[in-house]
């Protein structure tokens, strides 16, 4: 298998291979997570939702993803 196909990217400090051209909105689904319920931080710099909704993910990438809790 041809390694440039793969990326690599940790996420909340674990590491995950995934296809190249993987978006972020699709990560978020492999982890089944809504990307209406989470805040992210791609490479240290927080992302808004509309941010969130384009953005590709590449080799070497970090991200924290924190779920978003309504409640009283």
């Amino acid at each position: 298998m041809n390694s440039s196909a793969h990326i690599h990217i940790t996420a909340n400090g674990k590491a995950y291979q995934l296809p190249a051209g993987t978006t972020l909105p699709e990560f978020l689904d492999q982890l089944q997570l809504a990307p209406r319920r989470v805040a992210v931080e791609h490479n240290h710099n927080a992302l808004t939702p509309a941010e969130l909704r384009k953005q590709n993910l590449a080799d070497g990438d970090s991200l924290e993803i924190v779920k978003v809790v309504a409640g009283g």
